[in-house]
């Protein structure tokens, strides 16, 4: 590996660099723009990498490889991308240039922030380590990192420290994603800090937007991330069951299913 590693140009070790600051997995295409380089090169680099080991790639995805200290949510990031492209497409579709947005930790999000970079003169509030990365010093775009506790296996900062940082703001949309939702129960997640902050953004927002792929219709999870009376409305890639959906309904949530790329060119 030392061997391969004394081979590796300058920007190898600068995507290194980046990942760590990152939490350890990224998106390609998040890579790139920190990088200020094309998703080619990153490939390219990645392919290198891979090869001495260094790193492990995923669709669409790089993570540094690191045992037992690998973020778990890495493995999110080649999990279902074309249907979460199209999601984040459809959810910036909803967000005009000067808004104040609040963008939380999550797979489906990481693809929503690399396409918020479309906009201009947003004032954006996250918890997310690379939401923030890709999406800072951008079009004029403001960035607030909420601070706090991080978790490296989510790659983000939770905790009361990040709720009252949270607090300080009214969002114009908050953009949030969940694990798992069901008519019997709504929107929930796993985390209990994370279902925490995500319904004192709830509060703050004057529109609630849940991302979320058609994977995780009657999926479970324990924690109430929000009172489904809250939420706006659901981006997803697939019309739900019947029953969910006469469940959004009853709800109040309005239902916006992404179209195919094709419809977007």
């Amino acid at each position: 590996m030392n061997a391969i590693k004394s081979t590796l140009p300058h920007s190898g070790f600068e995507l290194l660099a980046v990942l760590r600051r990152m939490g350890g997995s990224a998106r390609n295409a998040q890579i790139a723009q920190v990088m200020g380089v094309s998703e080619e090169t990153v490939r390219r680099l990645v392919k290198a990498l891979a090869k001495s080991g260094m790193v492990e790639r995923v669709h669409g995805g790089t993570f540094l490889r690191g045992g037992e200290d690998m973020p778990v949510y890495s493995g999110n990031l080649g999990q279902n991308p074309k249907e979460k492209s199209r999601i984040a497409r459809a959810v910036v579709d909803l967000i005009s240039d000067g808004m104040t947005v609040f963008v939380n930790v999550g797979s489906t999000t990481t693809f929503v922030s690399e396409r918020l970079r479309i906009r201009q003169n947003l004032l954006i509030v996250t918890n997310s380590v690379s939401a923030a990365q890709v999406l800072a010093g951008h079009n004029s775009n403001k960035v607030f990192l909420a601070g706090g506790e991080i978790l490296h296996s989510e790659r983000g900062a939770f905790g009361s420290a990040t709720e009252g940082y949270a607090r300080q703001f009214t969002y114009d949309m908050a953009i949030l994603g969940v694990d798992a939702l069901s008519a019997e129960h709504g929107f929930t997640l796993q985390n209990p800090t994370e279902a925490d902050l995500s319904r004192v953004v709830c509060g703050q927002a004057n529109d609630v937007v849940i991302a979320a792929d058609s994977s995780k219709f009657g999926a479970r999870a324990p924690m109430v991330a929000c009172t489904p009376s809250d939420v706006s409305t659901l981006v997803t890639d697939t019309t739900p069951p019947h029953k969910l959906a006469q469940a959004l309904s009853d709800w109040g949530v309005g239902l916006r299913v992404a179209l195919k790329r094709e419809a977007y060119s």
